[in-house]
């Protein structure tokens, strides 16, 4: 393959407007779930929960696997088995220790599920395929119907938790000695994130999950420590990833999630520099204020 080929293969915009229409769904449902990884990314960085969002995301894709070997709803599958996971570490891992030996064991048991209905599955390989890495085609009215509702689930819940679960990632001993219920918050918060897990996986897949929940937060984490626009940020570059990795899946003929990951990535890059610039300011006043100082 030579390099007009590969340019061609990953951005052909030939009959870009006629196939537009065909993604709409698609697009909406990046939508959502940009404005639900940014939310829920921001707590996830917070607790330091980047290897439990992998970990849900294995058994995600054991659920909607086993869904679709036995032909039922894909969506609803990956709903259950990420809910399954999240109670499991809200539950059994309330201490970061303890959680990440529980990821550590959940996260093989669940790809091998995963890979196992997936081999006794007849159907068509694009099916496969798309579990891992998403499809740009793959929302129907149904579907959306169904992330809609899952992310209004997400959104009100991360509404009411807001101000307490904020309290307890932040400061969990001083939460805790003033009597907030910090377990049960704890349990909330992964069922929050189980179905966001969820609703990734059916844009980016399973294997490529972090790039919605934990990228955007990150970098918006690079550029500002103010909590609100830390939210609009993260959402923003959520958003951004997601129909900016929609619309171009479009012009190519690869999956979606490249240009997702991409997106995300160049976003977290961008802000990287910007932070580090900025400390090289600040390193260089403050040197210039001692000099005059001294």
């Amino acid at each position: 393959m030579d390099t007009t080929d590969l340019f061609s293969t990953i951005f052909s915009f030939e009959n870009y407007a006629e196939l537009l229409p065909l993604v709409s769904n698609s697009i909406v449902a990046g939508a959502l779930l940009g404005l639900v990884g940014g939310l829920v990314g921001v707590f996830v960085m917070m607790r330091d929960m980047a290897f439990a969002v992998h970990g849900i995301a294995e058994l995600s894709f054991a659920g909607a696997a086993f869904a679709l070997l036995i032909g039922a709803n894909v969506v609803g599958g990956s709903i259950v088995g990420s809910i399954l996971a999240s109670l499991v570490l809200g539950l059994m891992g309330a201490r970061a220790k303890d959680r990440n030996s529980i990821i550590g064991v959940m996260m093989p048991f669940g790809l091998g599920l995963g890979i196992l209905f997936l081999a006794l599955y007849q159907g068509r390989s694009a099916n496969k395929f798309g579990l891992l890495t998403g499809q740009i085609v793959a929302v129907d009215d149904v579907q959306l119907g169904l992330l809609a509702v899952c992310s209004v689930v997400v959104i009100v819940g991360l509404a009411l938790l807001w101000r307490p679960l904020t309290f307890v990632s932040v400061d969990p001993a001083v939460a805790a000695a003033r009597g907030v219920p910090a377990g049960w918050l704890s349990a909330a918060f992964m069922v929050l994130l189980g179905l966001a897990v969820a609703l990734s996986i059916q844009i980016v897949g399973a294997l490529l999950v972090l790039s919605l929940l934990i990228t955007p937060a990150a970098a918006a984490l690079k550029v500002t420590a103010r909590p609100v626009l830390t939210v609009v940020l993260s959402v923003s570059f959520a958003m951004v990833s997601v129909v900016g990795g929609i619309m171009l899946a479009l012009a190519g003929r690869l999956p979606i999630s490249p240009y997702v990951t991409t997106i995300s990535f160049l976003i977290y890059v961008v802000c990287r520099v910007i932070a580090w610039q900025r400390m090289r300011v600040r390193h260089n006043r403050d040197a210039a204020e001692a000099a005059v100082a001294s």
